[in-house]
């Protein structure tokens, strides 16, 4: 796992977050205590828990993307889950358990990845080989014979090519030689079609997966049909199969099961919505709200949850949870769900200059994403700095008028904006666009002053 002083993990979060520093400083310093667990003597190690933080903000202050960020930069597994979606067990609906499963599969997914990169060479020079021995045969090897039973069986490695015939096919490849020359391969598809139209509450509360029950019975189990392909797209198909054939799955499946307990971070958001309601003596059940807080406090202060690949411990996930908390606040959960998140960040509304910062400052803000975008037609924008401080007064402006969702607000005013040159850039391939002061206010001033239209618009 990589590992990141506080210093370097706010510096890596400035280049696409704007402000926020106490919100930056809680997660780095939790991340450096993830590094410094490992760090301890095993005897000591198990006792230490992540602290849990609940950050408190305005919706598009940058709550969410500061939690992914964070995971990215640390390669660990991240699930975001909306509180609001789950029920009290019992009760139609999502168990809390779920996001847990969830995990899971990021970490599987995560671990795969990082395996198949390990092997990706060994999977083309493999694959290689047998398109190489597609081509000899005219496109279609032989039928082989298989045994009675269940499982097709394991086709034979086929025969290495050399040095000079392998750089001979790359050539061919390379130089489109090939495009045309068509092989017949065998790709695999997943039989169990039904298994997969249950909803999310269906199967994940089973123990024991079953598709993996069904996969070895005749007509259940990972077909394989046989398809004609372009010898480039055949070659894409062999690599992934022979990457899914050199990576060890048992293995991935062990890591990704450790990685998910000692890295884990589950990001809950909009956990405000599940603090129970004033006054909500004798109202009944609570299914969404109090309950769903009585079935996080064992998975957030460490239970094992089952898995269809094994039984995962909670202990060591890191939980960050979110909400605007504006008809509520923290201290409306229940006391003990308040304990297990002992780190509380609130997070600042931002203002205009912040919104500005934000058009100018991250690595993939929105003007160079409009830039990039309009460049691919040929079409070069060009935004001066009195008119990005225009933008940002205007965004500010339906910001404090209407409902306040921060830098969300961007994304409407900028699509207002470029609606014009969005929709002609294909005629105006080859020119420049010019987008100054006088630009944005011929184009949002007056939607922005009248008030109702504002409201449906911007």
């Amino acid at each position: 796992m990589k590992s990141f002083t506080p210093k370097e993990t706010v510096a890596e979060l400035d280049r696409y977050i704007v402000g926020q520093n106490a919100a930056k400083r809680a997660v780095a310093i939790a991340l450096r205590n993830r590094w410094r667990r490992q760090q301890v003597g095993a005897d000591m190690r198990d006792d230490i828990t992540p602290k849990n933080i609940i950050l408190i903000g305005p919706t598009g202050v940058g709550k969410t993307e500061i939690a992914r960020r964070l995971a990215k930069l640390a390669g660990s597994p991240f699930v975001k889950v909306e509180a609001s979606k789950f029920t009290e067990v019992g009760y139609v609906g999502r168990d809390v358990e779920s996001m847990v499963r969830d995990l899971v599969e990021a970490a599987i997914s995560l671990v795969r990845d990082e395996e198949t990169k390990k092997v990706r060479e060994r999977a083309t020079e493999a694959a290689e080989d047998r398109l190489h021995e597609l081509l000899q045969h005219g496109g279609t090897l032989p039928n082989k014979p298989g045994g009675f039973g269940f499982a097709p069986p394991q086709p034979q490695p086929s025969p290495r090519l050399s040095d000079a015939d392998r750089e001979k096919l790359r050539a061919k490849l390379s130089a489109g030689t090939l495009d045309d020359n068509e092989v017949e391969v065998e790709v695999s598809e997943n039989g169990v079609t039904f298994l997969k139209n249950f909803s999310g509450q269906g199967l994940e509360e089973v123990g024991v997966n079953l598709q993996d029950l069904f996969k070895n019975m005749p007509g259940f189990g990972n077909r394989s049909r046989k398809r004609k392909l372009k010898a480039p797209d055949a070659l894409k198909v062999l690599e992934n199969e022979e990457a899914q054939r050199l990576v060890d799955s048992d293995r991935v499946n062990r890591d990704a099961i450790a990685r998910a307990e000692s890295h884990g971070i589950i990001f809950l958001d909009e956990i405000d919505k599940i603090c129970s309601r004033e006054g909500g003596k004798g109202m009944g059940p609570d299914v969404s709200r109090e309950g769903v807080q009585r079935d996080l406090l064992p998975v957030v202060e460490g239970s094992t949850v089952t898995t269809k690949y094994g039984p995962v411990k909670t202990d060591h996930v890191l939980f960050i949870a979110a909400g605007a908390f504006h008809v509520s606040k923290p201290s409306d959960l229940i006391p003990e769900l308040q304990g297990r998140f002992p780190i509380r960040v609130e997070l600042e509304a931002l203002t205009g200059e912040d919104l500005v910062r934000i058009l100018k400052e991250p690595k993939s803000s929105l003007i160079k994403q409009y830039t990039a975008l309009m460049a691919t037609e040929g079409v070069k924008l060009d935004f001066t700095d009195d008119a990005l401080d225009e933008i940002a007064r205007l965004a500010q402006s339906v910001n404090d008028r209407a409902q306040n969702i921060g830098a969300r607000r961007l994304h409407t005013v900028l699509e207002k904006l470029l609606d014009e040159v969005s929709f002609d850039a294909p005629q105006l391939q080859g020119s420049a666009v010019k987008v100054d002061v006088e630009y944005v206010r011929a184009r949002l001033t007056d939607l922005v002053k009248d008030e109702d239209l504002s409201r449906y618009i911007l």
